[in-house]
């Protein structure tokens, strides 16, 4: 799953991204497609952006001397939050891509914890804060609203738009001041520490994220729980390495990593036993399970002849595989 997922970041980032001839000239591209919001987090001002970016289009609306309501990309955020949910933080966007291949640098790891769990509210701070009051503030202010997470947040508009354009237009750098020293330095920080902390920028200070999490149970291709086959183990809850209390709750992105972490486990453990591994209700039903782990006795005609729910020692599994064998 994790590999297939990294194929499809890749490719939506060209996507999104395909005006390869833009990075060469250090020129924004302005033909119509840049009229469509991608759903994902990737900067207007990208040289290589054929699309326009949520957040960035949200906001130009309460900048300028002419406050709008922004009818088309609260439309679009709301149908891509009811089709997706953070589905598209997973598996659609760029910047969550970066972040994961700087994390998969070999290094120690910072895991998630209460500490973690905290800072996610973050995120919805700031959406609050920069995306809305502070622009809003502006206006009411002097008249001319800003795009307050562009201009002195947003690390992604840093990395594939300002830098981009000023190593390739001179002309740019006799304008740089205190802000960019400041979004230089966020996202040098942000670059820095998504090596150890997975996905930093999106677990603590996207407000993308933190609006397509409010989807993820409405979601049609969100994260989706069958309740007839889902044990309540836990296992993915405890394996994820987003802050998610339960499967479908605002943190998850739908990775689908614990899936392969199961498979990884058995693959290192070198078993020299068969293991099978079953997604469907039909195996825990069939066989009547009712905690993790259960241990079943199976005798050469395939009848199930002992069982035991919950763990076992070596000695009592010795014991339970004697009383099998003599029948009792």
């Amino acid at each position: 799953m994790a590999k297939k997922r990294n194929i499809v970041q890749f490719l939506t980032t060209l996507l999104y991204n395909g005006n390869l001839p833009g990075f060469m000239q250090g020129r924004i591209w302005q033909g119509s497609s840049k009229q469509i919001c991608v759903p994902g987090l990737n900067c207007y001002s990208c040289p290589g952006a054929l699309g326009a970016c949520p957040i960035g289009s949200l906001q130009s609306f309460m900048s300028g001397t002419i406050l709008r309501f922004p009818f088309y990309v609260l439309g679009l955020l709301i149908l891509f939050g009811l089709i997706l949910g953070r589905r598209i933080c997973g598996w659609l966007c760029p910047f969550g891509f970066i972040q994961e291949l700087l994390y998969k640098i070999p290094t120690p790891k910072f895991s998630k914890n209460a500490f973690t769990l905290k800072l996610t509210y973050l995120k919805y701070i700031i959406g609050v804060l920069f995306v809305l009051i502070i622009p809003l503030a502006f206006f009411a202010w002097n008249g001319v609203g800003i795009p307050a997470f562009c201009k002195y947040i947003c690390p992604a508009g840093t990395l594939e738009a300002a830098i981009p354009l000023i190593a390739l237009n001179p002309s740019l750098r006799s304008g740089l001041g205190l802000i960019f020293g400041w979004k230089f330095l966020l996202m040098l920080f942000t670059i820095l520490i998504s090596i150890f902390v997975y996905r930093p920028f999106c677990r603590f200070l996207c407000p993308l994220g933190a609006w397509y999490g409010l989807y993820n149970k409405l979601a049609i291709f969100g994260i989706q729980v069958d309740k007839a086959k889902c044990i309540g183990c836990e296992a993915c809850v405890r394996n994820c390495k987003m802050d998610c209390q339960e499967v479908a709750d605002c943190e998850c992105i739908n990775c689908g990593d614990s899936k392969d972490k199961v498979r990884k486990f058995i693959a290192d453990k070198n078993f020299k036993f068969p293991v099978y591994t079953a997604e469907q209700a039909d195996v825990y039903k069939a066989y009547n399970v009712q905690g993790i782990p259960t241990t079943y006795i199976i005798d050469a005609n395939v009848n199930i002849t002992k069982k035991h729910v919950g763990g076992m020692t070596k000695a009592e599994l010795k014991a339970l595989l004697e009383k099998a064998v003599k029948g009792k």
